[in-house]
């Protein structure tokens, strides 16, 4: 089957992972990925404004991405990571479309109001800045 005859696969089938230097990959449990726009540059002299990777999940006390943002902030930050998203198949199983994101670091960490009125999940989102990113 080539590639034009493949069936369009749902974005809602995904994994975000976490991979640190020595290729341990940590599941991050995002419920949204938002992707920056990847536009080329042609004046390599300049280099463009960054843009950033949003992962956005229900918060959970889970402190990953706290603990990566807060290591940042206070100049200890790990040795920078890879952010791998990868896009599954219905089947959950089979890798559709796979994005690499090369020496990630955190940029900021949002999370959202807290409203007594309202009976909404807390959302943890981490903006991630990258150098760069492959595609499979």
């Amino acid at each position: 089957m080539s590639g034009h005859d493949a069936a369009p696969v749902p974005g809602r089938n995904f994994r975000v992972e976490i991979v640190d230097g020595n290729g341990h990959a940590v599941d991050v449990g995002c419920s949204e990925v938002l992707f920056p726009t990847l536009a080329v540059h042609a004046d390599a002299q300049s280099p463009p404004a960054e843009e950033q990777l949003l992962l956005r999940r229900a918060a959970n006390g889970d402190r990953l991405l706290h603990d990566w943002w807060a290591k940042a902030c206070n100049g200890r930050a790990p040795q920078r990571r890879s952010v791998r998203v990868t896009l599954l198949a219905p089947d959950h199983e089979r890798a559709v479309k796979r994005w690499r994101f090369r020496n990630a670091r955190p940029a900021s960490l949002h999370y959202s109001p807290l409203d007594a009125m309202a009976n909404a999940l807390v959302m943890e989102s981490l903006a991630v800045a990258f150098d760069s990113v492959e595609i499979e």
